[in-house]
């Protein structure tokens, strides 16, 4: 999601739209044309245009209709290059104005339209592509977070690290794979259909239990090593290479975060917590379509133990709020004590499935990072929201404020939200990395797909469970 290349967009902002459109200036009640004109479209789905007219006769307020028309289809409109590959679909996921496909953002920007493949099969077999092409990545490096669209040239070649042609960047994140878990086993619950599970997804998940096992680093440190030569403490890993040190305790190691920044504590929670809900939905997999048994209990027993390790080594007794969970521990005692917009983060276990929304762990870590003892949580003139070391101080991702609405149950608090996304988007009718918690207008990444494809699916999750709040 996330390279070294986003962070000059937080010394040069603009008004621009989705990085394919400049978009006008937005004047009292008129909502300018900024949408890729059809013809110029990645791809086209009658099912989604269908969407967005049934929502814009749904959202009452005309602004946030508009938002959703512009938002919903940004991925399939501007990332996405599908074909048929030796008779397999294969789509290749850019995220925006990075032009390189990230395991985790191409899952999260395609996850919205989950739920119409049944009932559009050109967009049916576009999701089995994201599917098929995540797993011949894994297939290349499962230790890398972004990809080329085949061998080519990256800018980060020269970092020291086991790069290939293929790879864009070599950051372990552990997020990574499991974003991957989580749209196969998705794509297969909705569309029942398991032509995406081939001898090459086993190799692949047979590959992302082994990776993760071995960033248990319970028999030595392994086989991964980073290191990149640059001026950015948080984009490259001390330890030889190898991170922070930690005590080995059943934990996995993330060496870089959803943010694509090196952890300080390289037991990130967030990703541990995400990793015990994917090993069961591969454990699910390999006993129902596979009829593997064997690797099935491998699999349930890595969440187990995964889990146990959470609940000895991850929940603190803050002296404010109580018994939650850290973002970051290493081991030995220490944690981290805050979160970050990207997600999986804590303030979003609920969405991917990891705790309950109702848990009072789960909640006192939320009361937690939606306060000022959170770092990274900003007030301002333009909103509130969560941030990102990313992005520095004083930078609220519209991300944050999104997640924030749908774990929530409240109706006040997921109408704030809402009115937060309406003000902020600078006229440009997108979602954007961040904005200054003072003036929105100042912002960074014109065109991030992921966060424009999440605005739409908050709007259809609430349309589905709070439909009066579109009503006002």
């Amino acid at each position: 999601m996330t390279s070294l290349n986003r962070r000059h967009f937080i010394k040069t902002t603009s008004m621009a739209g989705a990085g394919v459109l400049m978009a006008p200036a937005l004047f009292a009640n008129s909502f300018p044309t900024v949408r890729v004109p059809a013809a110029q479209r990645k791809f086209n789905s009658s099912t989604i245009e269908a969407t967005i007219s049934r929502m814009k006769n749904v959202i009452k307020d005309p602004e946030l209709a508009w938002l959703f028309e512009n938002c919903f289809p940004n991925t399939l409109d501007t990332t996405v290059h599908h074909k048929i590959k030796d008779g397999r679909p294969d789509t290749f996921v850019i995220t925006g104005d990075i032009h390189a496909m990230w395991l985790r953002d191409s899952t999260a920007q395609v996850w919205p339209y989950l739920p119409l493949i049944k009932q559009d099969e050109s967009l049916k077999k576009l999701i089995a592509g994201v599917v098929n092409r995540q797993t011949e990545c894994i297939l290349i490096d499962p230790y890398a977070n972004a990809f080329n669209d085949g061998p080519g040239h990256s800018e980060w070649l020269k970092d020291h690290t086991d790069m290939k042609p293929e790879l864009h960047e070599r950051k372990w994140e552990l997020d990574s794979l499991c974003y991957t878990v989580r749209l196969a086993y998705h794509y297969w619950k909705t569309a029942q259909d398991t032509s995406i599970f081939d001898e090459k997804w086993l190799k692949a998940a047979q590959l992302i239990i082994a990776t993760c096992r071995e960033q248990q680093r319970l028999k030595g440190r392994g086989r991964y090593s980073f290191g990149r030569t640059t001026s950015w403490s948080t984009d490259t890993v001390p330890g030889n290479g190898y991170g922070n040190n930690t005590k080995p305790n059943g934990l996995i190691h993330s060496i870089f975060r959803p943010s694509d920044d090196a952890t300080l504590y390289p037991f990130l929670i967030p990703s541990n917590l995400f990793a015990v809900v994917s090993f069961r939905q591969l454990g699910e997999i390999a006993e129902t379509v596979y009829k593997n048994a064997a690797f099935a209990q491998e699999c349930r027993a890595f969440a187990n133990e995964v889990e146990q390790a959470i609940k000895k080594y991850a929940i603190i007794n803050h002296p404010t709020f109580g018994p939650m969970y850290a973002m970051e521990v290493d081991g030995f005692g220490n944690c981290l004590f805050q979160d970050d917009a990207n997600v999986p983060n804590l303030l979003g276990l609920p969405y991917l499935g990891a705790v309950n929304a109702n848990d009072k762990i789960y909640q006192n870590t939320r009361r937690f990072i939606l306060s000022d003892s959170n770092p990274y949580f900003f007030r301002g003139k333009a909103a509130e929201g969560i941030g990102s070391p990313h992005t520095l101080v004083n930078q609220i991702w519209p991300m944050s404020i999104i997640m924030r609405a749908m774990t929530s149950t409240n109706d006040q608090e997921i109408a704030a939200q809402l009115r937060f996304l309406k003000s902020t988007h600078a006229g440009t009718g997108f979602m954007h990395e961040s904005f200054d918690k003072d003036d929105a207008s100042k912002f960074t990444r014109k065109w991030f797909a992921w966060a424009n494809t999440l605005f739409g699916e908050l709007l259809l999750k609430i349309e589905r469970e709070r439909p009066h709040l579109l009503k006002a």
